[in-house]
């Protein structure tokens, strides 16, 4: 099953998100393609098959996190469903909810509010928490690394780092070289969704 939601969430990207021209990416770089993945993450289907799916891979590659987190806003539609899909999981498995397995949800503002009580670090914050940083797409990393760095400010660890579409244009390396105990996992590559988007037409 959870194979079966990595195609249909990769299909889902490469018909939804992936276009073909010319772009100027945040990055100030230039591209032949662009992927907006939030089109994805915030369809019904996509926001539900992208949540089971960084589910899957935090049980797989960080069992151990209580937390899971990004930078907003790409990361906002990503972070609430693999929350919820934790819950899911526990509920269908009959577990008890008290157990290892939940990750709630934290979202990390570009800046600190200067009103009320002027958190940079909205939902989950608990000293010490072993959390996952996600983002929709990487390119040279940056929205990540000012996320992993806010988060490890508040006072929790950073453990792992999972991205929905990795470019392939640096963002591994230099998110690696910024938290190096931190392991970077992306669901797909831009390569993959590029194939996947000419099979498809």
């Amino acid at each position: 099953m959870a194979n079966d939601n990595r195609t249909d969430l990769l299909n889902l990207i490469a018909t939804l998100s992936f276009k073909l021209g010319d772009f100027t990416l945040a990055s100030g770089q230039k591209s032949d393609y662009y992927i907006d993945c939030r089109i994805t993450t915030l369809h019904a289907e996509g926001g539900r098959l992208s949540g089971l799916v960084f589910y899957d891979m935090i049980r797989e590659h960080f069992p151990q996190a209580e937390g899971v987190g990004g930078l907003t806003m790409g990361a906002d539609p990503l972070v609430s469903n693999t929350a919820s899909a934790s819950a899911w999981y526990r509920h269908e498995s009959g577990q008890d909810l008290l157990d290892n397995g939940l990750v709630n949800g934290f979202l990390v503002r570009k800046a600190e509010k200067t009103h009320g009580t002027g958190r940079r670090i909205e939902g989950f914050l608990k000293q010490g928490a072993k959390v996952v940083i996600v983002d929709d797409v990487c390119t040279t990393g940056g929205s990540t690394i000012t996320a992993i760095e806010a988060t490890q400010a508040a006072g929790m660890e950073v453990i792992g780092v999972l991205c929905l579409v990795d470019r392939e244009q640096g963002g591994r390396a230099n998110i690696e070289a910024a938290v190096p105990s931190a392991p970077f996992f992306a669901a797909f590559t831009a390569t993959d969704v590029r194939k996947a988007h000419v099979a498809l037409k």
